[in-house]
């Protein structure tokens, strides 16, 4: 798969990642640009850490927009930190139900929606709730996105498993190399990923 083949990806979808800055945003543009020439898209980040100032746009979600595509924030927190750290931070609690409902609200007739991910697929919530866990419920299926290089095998089959053993339907997996340049490692992982996973191992170029 290269960036051509997203648009073959199913909707409701989640991009979903092995850890933070693996590229999660970066695959939800191109997939939510690439629906956007067919269909009107609905991108929804429904849990955001870092944010500062009042009603000020994000990085990632400003990166997502484009024509034919609606941003949608759901809890926003001040600190740059996990979602339970950043909550206990600032004294709030975090209603997993409410956020879970916010996801699920109706689209537009004829739209796609693309959920993306906070930080890794085990990254805590709330309580002793992970993010895996509680996605689970929603019963999307998530495309996960990993680095190219050294240490990929283990974060990407262990995080595979997490989704797969708490019921989520895996439609794919893509290596992004453009993180450390490790083009000729990320192929040699795609194929040994290939060899465990039962879905599609891309390398985007």
């Amino acid at each position: 798969m290269n960036l051509q083949g997203l648009d073959r990806l199913p909707s409701p979808l989640w991009i979903l990642g092995t850890d933070t800055g693996v590229g999660k945003t970066f695959v939800a543009v191109q997939v939510a640009a690439a629906w956007a020439r067919e269909a009107p898209v609905v991108y929804r980040k429904p849990l955001q850490t870092g944010v500062t100032g009042d009603g000020d746009p994000r990085a990632d979600q400003a990166a997502v927009a484009g024509p034919g595509i609606t941003v949608e924030t759901g809890l926003t927190l001040r600190e740059p930190l996990s979602p339970l750290a950043a909550a206990e931070a600032e004294g709030r609690n975090l209603d997993l139900a409410a956020l879970a409902a916010w996801c699920r609200r109706p689209i537009p007739e004829g739209a796609r929606l693309l959920l993306e991910g906070a930080g890794g697929v085990m990254v805590p919530l709330w309580g002793r709730t992970p993010f895996a866990a509680w996605g689970a419920e929603l019963d999307i299926p998530a495309f996960l996105v990993a680095r190219g290089g050294l240490g990929t095998l283990n974060h990407t089959l262990l995080s595979a498993e997490a989704l797969m053993m708490r019921g989520w339907r895996l439609a794919g997996v893509a290596l992004n190399p453009g993180l450390d340049g490790s083009h000729g490692a990320a192929r040699a992982n795609a194929e040994i990923l290939g060899r465990f996973l039962p879905v599609p191992v891309a390398v985007l170029e």
